[in-house]
């Protein structure tokens, strides 16, 4: 097999329709697409790249990484690609732990090879330029276990951990993804925020916008020129993170059809000011994980006003049924899950011990998160295990803070073994918000200017440094 076949089925098939759309406004076509790999693949080829040589990846989004994703693919070569956010220290990380043959690159990434000591033992240099390069339609045949993919999760608990997925993994979580995006009209136009989405859309036959935004400290972008960018390339639907839906929420917006969002807490305020913005859009918050993506999602037509109730007295979030082919269960308040396209374990087993559960004759992966199933076995997410404050769900003390007047961001910490609930907006209403927490428990109400958010997505609280930053008050 190879998780390429059946998006070369679709590059083949859709010709000269746009598959992405680049920051900049280049249009690639699917045919494109496929001529630029099959060039790149014969090059690499002749260069000595054979299957299973991992390769570390250092290139912007554009429409050059996916010609190359698909060309390495094709010669069953493994894609290592370091955390973003981490910068050059996610890079070396990287190489530390992949120990990679190969180096790919383009732009000023180039320059890394001279930069990094690490790089120099990297023999083999990769060129994504394909204008003198002759075309193969090469395509190796792997095991389904045939690793396609390694990369890493965000780092926010502790050091990156390496995620391998094979050819059969990233098929099953692209069936997977495409089911949930499955267009409703044959012109759907996608921005897509989350790169990885890209894929499913190729094979979905979908045309991809790239974001025009950096994908580090998503929630300081410029949300003006994001909505320039969707009423420019016609785009009908979003895949965007919080910290991006927050912004267009406030702004003039061309109408859209839907809008997916997830990578960090959809809470249920955010939710009611993109309906306000956009009143005919299908808006759905999705959960899932580096490690199981989806594990679960929300169509908020479907949210109760019995839900909206019980997520502003701080019931938590609402993430929906989980999805068919995934099993979940919830254990001392922790989410597991389990399913083909649930990762079953880390490059370095060690990491395993402490995220990997054996139950009932399966691999379980710990998500991390405290939640709880209701009596209609939908999914309600109450925060990181390890982030409850006592008796207090963080995510739901949050929802809930985050409707009270004058409020813009809310985040419940413990200090010196105190609830502490950090808000910044409006300052002058502290006092009203002190006395709306003390109906909640015995919460002390510290107003910040920013509450300190993740580098991935910019959607989920960074505690580590909002901890600090309160101590130092």
């Amino acid at each position: 097999m190879n998780l390429l076949a059946p998006i070369l089925a679709k590059l083949t098939a859709h010709g000269s329709r746009t598959a992405i759309i680049a920051a900049d406004g280049e249009h690639a076509s699917y045919a494109d697409l496929l001529g630029r790999s099959e060039r790149l693949a014969a090059a690499w080829q002749r260069q000595g790249l054979r299957a299973g040589d991992r390769v570390l990846v250092a290139m912007p989004v554009g429409i050059p990484l996916y010609a190359s994703l698909v060309a390495l693919w094709r010669l069953g070569a493994v894609v290592v690609f370091p955390e973003p956010a981490l910068g050059l220290a996610g890079l070396r990380h990287a190489l530390r732990v992949t120990r990679p043959r190969a180096f790919l690159a383009a732009g000023w990434f180039r320059l890394l090879r001279y930069w990094l000591p690490e790089l120099w033992r990297v023999r083999l240099v990769l060129g994504a330029n394909t204008s003198a390069a002759t075309a193969a339609d090469a395509l190796e045949t792997v095991d389904i276990d045939h690793p396609a993919l390694i990369s890493f999760t965000s780092g926010s608990t502790g050091q990156p951990k390496a995620i391998v997925r094979s050819h059969g993994f990233l098929a099953t979580q692209n069936a997977r993804v495409a089911e949930l995006l499955a267009p409703q009209r044959d012109d759907c136009v996608d921005l897509v925020g989350f790169p990885v989405f890209v894929l499913a859309n190729l094979g979905l036959g979908v045309t991809s916008v790239l974001p025009n935004w950096r994908l580090q400290r998503q929630e300081n972008t410029d949300t003006g020129r994001i909505a320039r960018h969707i009423a420019a390339h016609g785009v009908s639907r979003a895949l965007i993170p919080p910290s991006i839906c927050a912004g267009l929420a406030d702004h003039p917006i061309s109408p859209l059809d839907a809008i997916f969002t997830g990578g960090g807490p959809v809470f249920p305020d955010l939710l009611a000011r993109l309906a306000t913005r956009l009143p005919d859009a299908d808006i759905v918050s999705v959960y899932g994980s580096s490690e199981a993506e989806p594990i679960a999602h929300q169509r908020l037509a479907e949210v109760t006003q019995d839900d909206w109730r019980a997520m502003r007295e701080g019931a938590g979030l609402l993430a929906g049924r989980p999805i068919p082919e995934i099993a979940v269960k919830i254990l001392d308040r922790e989410i597991v899950v389990t399913g083909a396209h649930v990762n079953k374990g880390y490059l370095d087993t060690r990491h395993d011990q402490t995220s990997k559960l054996s139950l009932d004759g399966a691999i379980w992966h710990r998500t991390g998160d405290a939640g709880r199933l209701d009596e209609r076995q939908r999914l309600w997410l109450l925060g990181r295990c390890d982030g409850t404050v006592g008796d207090l769900p963080p995510f739901g003390v949050e929802s809930a803070a985050r409707f009270w007047k004058g409020v813009e961001q809310a985040a419940l910490v413990s200090v010196d073994d105190r609830p502490v609930l950090a808000i910044a907006g409006d300052g002058a209403r502290q006092a009203e918000w002190q006395a709306q927490a003390d109906r909640i428990g015995d919460i002390r109400v510290i107003v910040l200017p920013r509450v300190p958010l993740d580098r991935r997505h910019g959607s989920k609280v960074d505690y580590p440094a909002l901890k600090a930053a309160l101590r130092r008050i």
